[in-house]
């Protein structure tokens, strides 16, 4: 370990939360611990960007994940009742075909990224840029000109998205009711009130 460079050192540590984060997410029962281990390893993710000179993505990880996703997560897993007892029947029925998708996983990651292929002799820290280097510039070159066709594609496909989950949710039910915005609007005073004379009553009970 006192043979590897600071920046390698940092990455291992960072990397070790990360996997410890995103494993506890898996197996932990609360679902907001759950959730506060999820904001750990976004944490985690953003300061391995920042070791790879890719500030705007982890700044963009911390701010639109952590401040407003996982907020709302959070709010949405507090204001729900959970039954934990349910969630704890789901995960040992599906444990055994679960580990095993893991372990297949697992096995498909060591085979692209084993030791063999990024080993600790093999990584090398990444390049230095100026002082006036912008990755946010670079980011939007790289984006909008070598993969501009897959960019507007996958904004296609999110705008068809929205559409469907807006019409989705516009489902009308029997139950559901709904105002008429046309009667609304050609409703006059008088339709709405309407003002009904009375002979005054005395504490007797008699009119006046």
């Amino acid at each position: 370990m006192m043979g590897l460079p600071y920046d390698l050192i940092v990455f291992y540590l960072f990397a070790s939360i990360l996997v410890v984060a995103a494993s506890m997410v898996i197996f932990v029962r609360n679902p907001v611990h759950a959730a506060l281990f999820l904001v750990l390893s976004f944490f985690a993710s953003s300061a391995i960007w920042m070791l790879l000179e890719a500030e705007f993505l982890a700044i963009t990880l911390i701010l639109v994940y952590v401040g407003a996703v996982m907020v709302l997560f959070l709010f949405v897993v507090m204001m729900l009742d959970i039954d934990l007892a349910v969630l704890k029947e789901g995960f040992v029925k599906f444990l055994l075909i679960g580990g095993v998708i893991a372990v297949s996983m697992l096995g498909l990651m060591i085979s692209v990224v084993g030791p063999d292929k990024f080993g600790a002799d093999q990584i090398t820290p990444p390049a230095r840029h100026a002082a006036d280097y912008s990755n946010t510039e670079e980011l939007g070159r790289v984006l909008y000109t070598d993969y501009v066709y897959a960019f507007e594609i996958a904004a296609v496909i999110l705008l068809v998205a929205i559409i469907a989950a807006i019409m989705l949710s516009l489902r009308k039910s029997r139950s559901a009711k709904t105002p008429n915005i046309s009667k609304q609007v050609s409703v006059k005073k008088e339709d709405r009130l309407r003002i009904v004379k009375m002979d005054a009553v005395t504490d007797k009970g008699e009119r006046s």
